[in-house]
């Protein structure tokens, strides 16, 4: 094939693979655009993900009717003239590409009056190619319609995500650019319905409260900013709010930061606020941050990255240090000593259990417990004698049930009720508990210590599972009117995953922008908070579910067990823990919990021999 040079049109198409990654893309560039342009109000109105359109409406200064067709020229910006301007660049944009390859993969409208003028401009391109150049009525201010996204490039088309995905990624870009611009008003509205707004007050905590919900909000610090380490040093000023060590999450998702304005990409201050909660908060856990960072024009260079998400520093190590310094005196200055049941409500949130973390004792061992936090009474029915079949257990060593208690339908069976699959451990005779974390046990291979919430979590995960297979109806506990606020993002992820939260047993409608309603959840956690429970399986999505539905299911149902499954710290009598060995020794996996941690511990008959010096 000879050398030649591509058509203009070509070239737009190809040029607009770098800018123009997905719909959530588009939004972003028209945002920056309305935000330099001095808007005091943007709406943001999505058909169908972003594909069927994308329209962006401020209020800004708008663009001069003799400038609006060179909007959509390569190269055409009113942000700079010489590269001598980068260095002292303040306006989002810059580069001239965005408008361009954007109207390069659609049908591109726009619609604008200049401030100064008392006739609008409607200016249509498709393709990249001009169709018409009119005038028009129009508010002061600039109106952009984007549709058919990628019509003529299916090659990038078919690589879209589903329409819930796509408008997740809008959502939350969005919210991010209201929490950089709180003096901004913005309104998002997705298929008809409005998903986010902030008043535009000029006040961080309100479109904090809307962004993360009001009950995330009031375990949120400010940050204010401090005065350099050393006079040689640049002036870095870095406020916005943090959690409080009570209050974090599974993946560092939830830490946004900017830089004069712009939303960035940036691992290493990412790392600067998690090592500002160093021994705070448990580890592989993370915390939630909105953090502007301030800087002279000159100490950053803006022009490293196609869509502008990463940034480079002049002094790094100095941004470094006022990130990890403002945040580490915000959390230790102002965080609040968290009461008891906090500590531990906190602890079963963040996901982890004192069996995990040493023996600190569970609430739950100082009341009674509630119905379904012990375990759904499993019948499982016998198909062979399994492989430890000879170990078979006497009729008279059954262990006997309490009877100066109610009947508990969720309580763990015990006796001629307990579990009848296939063996896959041989038997194993309670001898007691220690620490009110571990079961010990005799087999007749020696001893054994059995950690009984990661036992629990396999004995619930497997039931769990195994009525999903059959395609049985999980239990459900009906709960009163319970609602559940949550970030607007976390909202449209919990809706895009309805049908398989319906399929675990929760009943949810949605109820308000951000709000759900909570009509049942599953009977394993009836003595659970429905809020929290919904907020953790959150977070498991939010950390990226494998593809397909039953890996997907089958993450959410983990959740679930672990919230379920008995705690360390949580006293247990002999025909329960009796019952819990029982379950354990006949399920398919016996020797991990759902997460891959052990469940037990062996100790050889020769090992215990040996260590008594009895050889």
């Amino acid at each position: 094939m000879p050398i030649q040079v591509l058509s203009d049109v070509v070239a737009a198409q190809i040029a607009a693979g770098e800018v123009v990654e997905r719909p959530a893309s588009v939004v972003k560039e028209l945002l920056e655009n309305a935000i330099d342009a001095g808007a005091a109000s943007i709406v943001i109105e999505i058909e169908r993900g972003g594909q069927r359109l994308i329209r962006v409406s401020d209020d800004g200064v708008g663009i001069p009717s003799h400038e609006a067709a060179l909007a959509f020229a390569r190269h055409s910006t009113s942000k700079l003239r010489t590269v001598d301007d980068l260095s002292a660049i303040t306006t989002l944009g810059f580069r001239g590409e965005a408008v361009a390859s954007i109207a390069a993969v659609s049908r591109t409208r726009l619609i604008t009056r200049y401030h100064e003028e008392q006739v609008g401009t409607e200016v249509l391109v498709e393709g990249g190619e001009l169709r018409a150049e009119r005038p028009a009525g129009a508010p002061i201010g600039t109106v952009v319609e984007v549709e058919n996204l990628f019509y003529n490039t299916p090659a990038r088309l078919k690589f879209l995500k589903s329409e819930s995905t796509e408008r997740r990624h809008i959502t939350q870009l969005v919210t991010r650019y209201a929490l950089a611009y709180p003096h901004i008003r913005f309104q998002l509205i997705q298929e008809g319905r409005e998903q986010f707004h902030s008043t535009g007050s000029g006040d961080l905590a309100d479109v904090l409260v809307e962004a993360f919900g009001l009950d995330s909000f009031r375990d949120m610090l400010e940050v204010s900013p401090l005065p350099p380490a050393r006079p040689d040093l640049p002036p870095i000023e870095v406020y916005g709010f943090v959690s409080a060590p009570a209050l974090n999450r599974a993946n560092r998702g939830h830490i946004v930061l900017f830089v004069n304005g712009r939303a960035i990409a940036d691992q290493s201050l990412s790392y600067a606020v998690i090592q500002a909660y160093h021994t705070l908060i448990p580890q592989g856990r993370y915390p939630l941050a909105v953090l502007l960072i301030a800087l002279p024009p000159e100490e950053v260079d803006v022009n490293v990255h196609p869509t502008k998400a990463e940034v480079r520093f002049r002094a790094p190590d100095a941004v470094f240090s006022a990130v990890q310094r403002a945040v580490r005196q915000a959390v230790v200055g102002q965080a609040p000593v968290p009461p008891v049941d906090g500590m531990f409500a906190s602890a079963r949130d963040s996901g982890w259990s004192a069996a995990e973390h040493g023996n600190a004792p569970d609430k739950s061992a100082s009341r009674p417990l509630l119905p379904g936090e012990e375990q759904l009474r499993l019948e499982l029915r016998a198909f062979d004698a399994g492989r430890h079949a000879r170990h078979a257990l006497p009729a008279d060593s059954a262990p006997v049930a309490r009877h100066d208690a109610p009947a508990d339908p969720t309580a763990i069976p015990a006796g001629p009720q307990g579990p009848q699959r296939p063996r896959t451990l041989p038997i194993l005779r309670v001898v007691g508990q220690v620490g009110a974390a571990y079961i010990v046990a005799e087999g007749p291979a020696g001893l054994y210590l059995v950690d009984q919430h990661a036992a629990h979590e396999r004995i619930l995960y497997e039931e769990f599972m195994a009525r999903q297979a059959a395609m049985q109806p999980v239990a459900q506990q009906a709960l009163p009117a319970t609602t559940v606020e949550l970030s607007g993002a976390a909202a449209s992820l919990v809706e895009e995953n309805l049908a398989a939260l319906e399929a675990l047993g929760f009943a949810l409608e949605p109820f308000g922008t951000s709000t759900f309603r909570v009509r049942a959840v599953p009977a394993l956690l009836a003595g659970h908070d429905p809020a929290e429970v919904l907020r953790g399986l959150v977070e498991d999505l939010e950390s990226g579910a494998p593809p397909g539905a039953a890996e997907l299911e089958a993450r959410l149902v983990r959740r679930v067990c672990k919230a379920a499954a008995v705690k360390a710290g949580q006293l247990l009598s002999f025909a329960e823990m009796q019952a819990l060995i029982g379950q354990l020794e006949r399920c398919e996996s016996p020797h991990t919990c759902p997460h891959g941690r052990p469940t037990m511990l062996h100790i050889s008959a020769g090992e215990l021999t040996r260590l008594f010096g009895r050889t």
